[in-house]
């Protein structure tokens, strides 16, 4: 700033000081009310009676705490033994009341049940509508499965909400959803992509605390090499590979598949063999009494939450046995 400007500043700034002294007493101050018909401040004075403050120190407002942050619910995932339905007429001729008592009489305590596919839609509420009072009353959960091509990610997400949405007359709802992720070999339009865009659609449209699991291919050493694992299951609460030992040890393979998943920080339920290994190429015959033991002893020993069958219409009787003398595979 020059000289010159300061001597003009010291010049008219008594001037400036009188002059607000004089302004001051022609007009009082007056503050206009922001809100209509409620006096302003000066008014508000000017008409209402006060009375003298005590003195001595002014005590804070009291303030009332924020509620604590609402805590998530986790989800109610299963635990134990299960069974898989891929198409209902066939497992006890599609009779709900002799599916939870065979259930119930081998110890289970969740079943899988097929809802819709890409290509199918979703169709299971009518058997959904007699299945799951009875389920319920018996103790089971039970857990909706689809198998979705990611042609259409869109309307698979809609299809698998349809089937977590849907309500029986009586007001039973699935417990759980889980999406049969297959790999381009079976037709699946599969890549790191589209199943994180699956995975995240379909979470965000459920919500966090509803139970999802991602059920997966085995996770040999091969198919690790062209299988997106990390995409299929970032957005869901815990994952089931297909165990499906044909003529390789049970035991071995239930232990590799275990392992190796539960390096994704997820409850881990590994899928064992019920049906003859020859649908898959292998040799024929079913898996005998010691395999399945061999295969749940060892999912429980690595740690896993729980284990499941494929599938009901094709376990044998000696099958449904050695499960039931099996371990309750993640309980307690």
């Amino acid at each position: 700033m020059s000289r010159h400007h300061q001597q003009r500043i010291l010049l008219f700034a008594p001037l400036a000081i009188v002059a607000t002294l004089v302004l001051a007493w022609v007009v009082p101050p007056r503050s206009p009310s922001p809100w209509p018909g409620v006096a302003a401040p000066a008014e508000a004075a000017a008409t209402t009676p006060t009375t003298a403050a005590p003195a001595g120190p002014t005590e804070p407002p009291a303030t009332t705490p924020a509620p604590p942050p609402a805590q998530l619910q986790a989800p109610a995932l299963p635990t134990g033994k299960g069974m898989w339905i891929w198409m209902p007429d066939q497992a006890e001729g599609g009779d709900v009341n002799a599916i939870v008592a065979r259930a119930q009489a081998t110890g289970l305590t969740h079943l899988y049940v097929r809802t819709g596919s890409s290509v199918d839609g979703f169709y299971a509420a009518p058997f959904l509508d007699a299945l799951l009072p009875v389920a319920h009353a018996g103790g089971l959960k039970i857990i909706g499965w689809d198998f979705p091509y990611f042609s259409d990610i869109g309307a698979d997400i809609s299809r698998a909400v349809a089937a977590i949405s849907y309500t029986t007359p009586t007001g039973d709802r699935l417990d759980g959803f889980s999406p049969d992720i297959e790999t381009r070999f079976e037709g699946v339009w599969l890549s790191p992509e589209n199943a994180l865009l699956y995975g995240v659609g379909l979470r965000g449209a459920v919500g966090p605390s509803y139970p999802l699991i991602a059920t997966v291919p085995r996770p040999s050493p091969a198919r690790q090499a062209d299988y997106p694992y990390t995409e299929v299951t970032a957005s869901f609460d815990a994952i089931a590979p297909m165990v499906y030992w044909i003529d390789t040890p049970p035991d071995e393979d239930a232990a590799q598949a275990v392992d190796f998943l539960a390096a994704f920080g997820k409850p881990v339920y590994p899928i064992g063999q019920a049906y003859d290994g020859s649908l898959d190429g292998g040799p024929p015959g079913t898996p005998t009494g010691d395999e399945i033991g061999a295969f749940m002893n060892t999912s429980a020993a690595h740690g896993a939450k729980g284990v499941s069958f494929w599938s009901w219409q094709h376990a044998s009787d000696a099958m449904w046995s050695a499960i039931a003398s099996g371990p309750a595979v993640g309980v307690g």
